[in-house]
């Protein structure tokens, strides 16, 4: 019976340090497919998302500021050609 219990901690033990074996290599291989995607981006000048929505963001502003002053200077155009005898 005692041995019994022997083999199932060696076979717990040799199990445990499987498991472990088997998360650092996904930790490894996680961090190698990261780091071509980021190569694959960089040589492919591709921007992160997050980057990509701030000049976006950034683009949609200054297209509104733009919009404002045409329609400002539409406004002052208007009020010149009035004033024209």
């Amino acid at each position: 019976m005692q041995s019994q219990n022997r083999i199932f901690d060696d076979l717990a033990k040799v199990a445990g340090g499987a498991l472990g074996a088997l998360s650092s290599l996904r930790q490894e291989v996680e961090g190698m497919v990261r780091e071509r995607v980021e190569r694959f981006m960089a040589d492919n000048n591709m921007v992160p998302r997050e980057e990509f929505e701030a000049v976006k963001a950034m683009a949609a502003e200054a297209r509104l500021q733009q919009e404002k002053l045409a329609a400002r200077v539409d406004a002052l155009e208007a009020q010149l050609a009035a004033k024209k005898p």
